[in-house]
């Protein structure tokens, strides 16, 4: 399970938590532009965009988690089991494999409406990348400064839907979340308004008191509640250092601790990491779980023409 937004400050920052119960062993993969993305189904991509994000590097190949172009384009793949569906082989279309949306959408886009049109002719097709590494069933958040989206493979096909909150988590479906957004509009930053029992005076004990029935638990329904509400209310005129501390703590609010989420395995989930991007500057900036304190990865200190892809080692300690 896992959290993305997308944030607005003085400048516009991108990122996510990352929730599993094991590590696949990821580094930040900076991806200059005449590095070649090898393709299953179509020509191999040898010029684009320089993309910088959280992979995994199999056989010289970077499996991106969530990365950002150049151009401040933002794409994050988060966990949609059951609903993800992925079709086989099509003429006419665009033959993508969800591993590589993410480098396929960055190398050629600029911004959310150059995806929405490359989106049009893409087919994901159900094509692992080796035996040891089978599809994984994904949705996706797409943003830039201006505007989201959120792109969902079902049987039905591609759905594309207008993401006006900025947010993403996992399961049920990205129409549903928002339909349930309708439960909490009452919650507010302010004092309790007593609309209860008029004739009585009934106070504010406590600040906070405004957000009472703010959901908390670590479900995908209320992490997407909790992390719109915590955004939104969030200050918007922040200088870089303040917003990129302040993004953190935004991710902080809807953060699995180890010990909290079981998996069917016995296994605990927790946030392996933290990331935020400032998609203007292509500065990357990380937390782990084993290490809060955060690092920063600036992607045009990199020779960004080069055609091997720079893999930095996380810090964990």
């Amino acid at each position: 399970m896992c959290t993305a937004i997308s944030f607005k400050a003085k400048n516009h920052y991108f990122g996510r938590n990352l929730d599993l119960d094991f590590s696949y062993n990821e580094s930040v993969v900076i991806s200059p532009r005449n590095f070649p993305f090898k393709m299953r189904c179509l020509d191999d991509i040898t010029t684009h965009f320089a993309i910088i994000g959280m992979a995994t590097v199999v056989d010289g190949v970077p499996l991106y988690y969530e990365a950002t172009n150049e151009k401040g384009l933002s794409i994050a793949g988060l966990n949609f089991p059951d609903n993800a569906h992925y079709n086989n082989k099509k003429d006419g279309v665009n033959n993508i494999t969800p591993f590589e949306f993410i480098p396929y959408v960055l190398s050629r886009c600029e911004n959310v409406d150059d995806a929405s049109v490359v989106l049009k002719n893409i087919n994901l097709v159900n094509i692992s990348f080796s035996e040891e590494l089978p599809l994984s069933p994904l949705h996706f958040f797409i943003c830039d400064s201006e505007k989201s989206i959120t792109v969902e493979p079902l049987k039905t096909g591609l759905k594309i839907y207008e993401n006006p909150v900025g947010v993403l988590t996992n399961n049920p479906t990205f129409d549903w979340h928002l339909l349930n957004l309708q439960n909490y509009t009452s919650l507010h930053n302010g004092l309790a308004v007593n609309k209860l029992f008029k004739s009585f005076n009934l106070h504010n004990f406590s600040l906070g008191l405004g957000a009472v029935g703010l959901p908390g638990d670590f479900s995908s329904p209320s992490r997407f509640v909790k992390a719109m509400f915590v955004k939104e209310n969030s200050p918007k005129n922040l200088e870089t250092d303040s917003a990129v501390n302040h993004f953190f703590h935004i991710l902080s609010s809807v953060a699995m601790p180890k010990g909290c989420v079981q998996t069917e395995r016995g296994e605990f989930e927790y946030t392996r990491y933290t990331c935020c991007c400032d998609t203007k500057k292509g500065d990357y900036y990380y937390t782990t779980y084993e290490n809060p304190k955060i690092t920063k990865i600036s992607m045009h200190k990199f020779n960004l023409n080069k055609r091997k892809i720079y893999e930095i080692k996380l810090r964990q300690q």
